[in-house]
């Protein structure tokens, strides 16, 4: 007898849930390299969705009448979509939370949570994305076997949040899929328009990106160099460059670009001195990560989430208040920079604790758990 894990493909509408097409992609070929001996994976993707040319070993690819926004809308209000039972597992919050029969039917739905903006900082976010979120989280406390989150102290926080009991568990992302500086690293970053050598900082205005820490910090710690900001949402430059100069960084020497594929995003990384991830919010840290994974030198804000991921591979600066966290911060980043043994003393750091993210180790730990449900 064959074991169907089905897998919810969301090919993400929001461009602030960018990471999360890629993560559904690269959990998915995880999930088919590592498949148990009896086991397969089949896709489920809304209709009009890219299609599986990437995950190929894929046993079946069934696609919704519906297109992602109204599968969206639909899975929100409960209703039917045609995507029927069996053993779902969604790396996002899109499945089909309704009322089913794991015990006789052998019918299970697993999802989940990567960020927990919506419910603390629902502003920064469209109104209808926030509220989406919310209301499936709401069919989850009701319907879902249990629910993944990337770390522990978002498990305890969305304990806090919503009552799912035991019924969280913690599996966390990873990079891309042999993540790595593509050979054509110098003529990728000649097509973005880029520098050579240059520290790095990602996301866009909201407060929670912590920009305008990260820019002053910059500023604060002497060193003049550019400065590259990665994952802005179109239409977002001109207020970011507002929040460079406010920190006192010339103009000059801020460059903003928008979300960048995978072999790019590596491109990028391949010239970046450290990366500064001033962030403090209750999310995985998909940026810190693909510095760790690629030896780049990490000078992070304390934050429970940057404390479980980060570890011993960079520099957490401990902030009482926000002065004092900029001041943490450009000290660290002068002293990470201060001599050529240092930077290559933190990528070593940041390499060691990079190879602790694994999508294939992620994918054995999702088979487990759909074993033991």
């Amino acid at each position: 007898m064959v074991a169907t894990l089905r897998v919810m493909l969301d090919q993400v509408a929001s461009p602030t849930e960018a990471s999360l097409a890629e993560a559904s992609r690269d959990l998915t070929r995880a999930l088919i390299a590592g498949a148990p001996a009896g086991c397969v994976v089949e896709g489920i993707m809304p209709a009009g969705g890219v299609g599986d040319a990437e995950l190929p070993g894929l046993a079946g690819l069934r696609r919704t009448a519906l297109p992602r926004r109204e599968l969206a809308a639909a899975l929100q209000m409960g209703v039917g979509t045609g995507i029927g039972g069996g053993m779902i597992h969604s790396p996002t919050l899109l499945a089909p939370l309704v009322k089913h029969d794991r015990v006789h039917d052998h019918d299970q739905t697993v999802v989940t949570v990567w960020d927990l903006r919506p419910w603390e900082a629902p502003s920064e976010l469209p109104r209808s994305t926030a509220a989406w979120h919310r209301a499936m989280l709401k069919r989850a406390v009701k319907h879902a076997d249990a629910v993944v989150v990337p770390t522990h102290s978002i498990a305890r926080r969305l304990a806090e949040i919503a009552r799912l009991g035991d019924r969280i568990r913690v599996i966390a992302g990873a990079s891309p899929l042999d993540f790595a500086v593509p050979t054509d690293e110098v003529g990728r970053r000649r097509e973005l328009d880029l520098p050579h050598g240059y520290l790095l900082l990602a996301g866009g205005p909201a407060p929670t990106d912590a920009l305008a820490t990260g820019f002053s910090a910059v500023a604060a710690s002497g060193r003049d160099l550019p400065v590259v900001v990665i994952d802005a949402e179109e239409g977002q430059e001109p207020v970011i460059a507002e929040l460079a100069a406010a920190a006192g960084l010339p103009e000059r020497s801020l460059h903003v670009r928008g979300r960048l594929d995978s072999a790019d995003r590596a491109a990028v990384f391949g010239a970046t001195l450290a990366l500064v991830a001033p962030a403090q919010r209750a999310a995985f840290p998909w940026r810190v990560v693909d510095a760790l994974t690629l030896g780049v030198p990490v000078i992070a804000a304390a934050s429970d989430v940057h404390s479980e991921i980060v570890v011993d591979g960079g520099v957490l600066v401990e902030g009482t208040d926000a002065s004092a966290l900029v001041d943490g911060l450009a000290a660290a980043l002068s002293d990470a920079l201060a001599t050529t043994a240092a930077a290559e003393r933190l990528g070593v750091m940041a390499g060691d604790r990079g190879r602790a993210f694994s999508w294939r180790e992620a994918a054995d730990k999702v088979w487990h758990l759909h074993a033991e449900l």
